[in-house]
C-alpha cells in the first residue's frame, strides 16, 4: 500500500480563500475568563467579504468567549477524515438580531444554497435568537495534510 506524504503549503490569501470556501467543518478555539482555551465543532463557510462566518446562539460559550475576547482560531477540515485542513486566526464579532438577520441568509447560502422560502428562513432565525459569529482572518498556517513524514515515504 502507498504511503501518503505529509505536504504543507505556503498559501496566498487568494489560495487560502479558494481553500476554505468550499469547506464547512471546523473547530473553533475561543478563550475561556480563565485564559483557557474552549473548542466547539461548528459548520462555517466564507462570506462574500473573505471573513469566515458561524452560526450559533446568543448564550453559546463560543460567542460569549468571542464577545470578552475577540481572537480565535480555527481549524478548517476537510469532509475526509484525513484529508487536507488549514489553521486560520483571527478577530471574531459577534451579531445578534436583528443585526444577525441578513448575515444568517448568507450564511445558508454559502452553505448550502438557495432556499426554498427566505421567509421562513428569516422567520425561524428571528424566533430561535440566532447569531453569527464573523471572522476577520487576520493569519494562517500552511495548506496542510497529515501521512508519513517524506523521509519514510
Amino acid at each position: 500500500m502507498a504511503r501518503t506524504v505529509a505536504r504543507a503549503e505556503r498559501a496566498t490569501r487568494e489560495q487560502l480563500l479558494d481553500f476554505v470556501r468550499p469547506r464547512h467543518r471546523a473547530i473553533l478555539t475561543t478563550y475561556k475568563k480563565d485564559g483557557s482555551l474552549q473548542t466547539s465543532p461548528v459548520a462555517c463557510g466564507l462570506d462574500a467579504e473573505g471573513r469566515v462566518v458561524v452560526s450559533t446562539y446568543p448564550e453559546r460559550a463560543k460567542a460569549a468567549n468571542a464577545r470578552r475576547d475577540a481572537r480565535v482560531t480555527l481549524c478548517i477540515l476537510s469532509d475526509d477524515w484525513d484529508g487536507p485542513y488549514v489553521q486560520v486566526d483571527g478577530t471574531a464579532e459577534v451579531l445578534d438580531m436583528p443585526a444577525a438577520l441578513e448575515p444568517l441568509v448568507e450564511y445558508f447560502r454559502v452553505i448550502a444554497g438557495e432556499h426554498p422560502d427566505w421567509d421562513e428562513y428569516r422567520d425561524a432565525m428571528r424566533a430561535q435568537d440566532k447569531s453569527l459569529i464573523r471572522v476577520t482572518i487576520t493569519s494562517w498556517g500552511p495548506l496542510a495534510s497529515g501521512g508519513f513524514p517524506a523521509r519514510l515515504a
